[in-house]
């Protein structure tokens, strides 16, 4: 089936592990969600080079345009920003809308439908078109987890945004009982930049998880 592939966006692969395979219903706090979901709509960027972290700085990198309408909207914001922000805060920001952004962008590929929870007040909820195709991101992040080099830029860094999100409990078990000694040493393999994206998602996630428990 082609569709278990998945979109070949990393935000999109952290939406389905987030979210029950068969129910839709999420593992963790929305805005645990969202500060992952933003994580990973930066790092989609990054790895076209259209954006680059230096310093904790996001700036505009090459020239171009993402084959997505939402990749192009993000990219679009921070261009057209006429002074430089800190990651944290394009996390912070994106974070308010992400999980909702990657949601439809999900539906529009065939991998989400929405249904009605019965009342009409309440709104629907999101749910996989097919828990396979959900389920399928587990296994490509899972190669991170495993021998040194063998896993791609994409596994890797969803990896990492999944257990910085934490989803750690979700990921871990899939892998060997090193498995998170097995995840740091491929996230070593990042360029720096990605590797620091990855830090200030889990940060921010962290602050987030403190504020909510104060």
């Amino acid at each position: 089936m082609a569709r278990l592939s998945g979109t070949g966006l990393i935000a999109d692969d952290l939406y389905l592990m987030a979210h029950d395979d068969v129910t839709g219903r999420p593992f963790l706090q929305p805005r645990a969600v969202g500060l992952g979901l933003a994580g990973g709509l930066l790092a989609e960027l990054m790895l076209l080079d259209m954006l680059r972290l230096t310093h904790g700085w996001v700036v505009t990198g090459d020239p171009g345009q993402p084959r997505d309408e939402l990749g192009c909207c993000v990219l679009g914001l921070i261009a057209s920003e006429r002074e430089l922000h800190p990651v944290r805060d394009w996390l912070a920001f994106l974070a308010r809308t992400a999980a909702a952004d990657v949601a439809v962008r999900l539906e529009r590929a065939g991998y989400l439908r929405q249904t009605r929870l019965g009342r009409p007040r309440h709104g629907g909820r999101w749910v996989p078109a097919d828990p396979d195709c959900a389920f399928a991101p587990l296994g490509r992040a899972r190669s991170a987890l495993g021998a040194a080099g063998a896993a791609s830029a994409h596994a890797t860094i969803l990896a990492g945004l999944a257990v910085g999100s934490g989803l750690g409990q979700r990921l871990l078990p899939y892998g060997l009982p090193d498995s998170r000694r097995r995840l740091d040493m491929a996230l070593e393999q990042l360029p720096p930049g990605l590797r620091e994206l990855i830090a200030q998602t889990q940060a921010a996630v962290d602050s987030a998880l403190l504020a909510h428990r104060v």
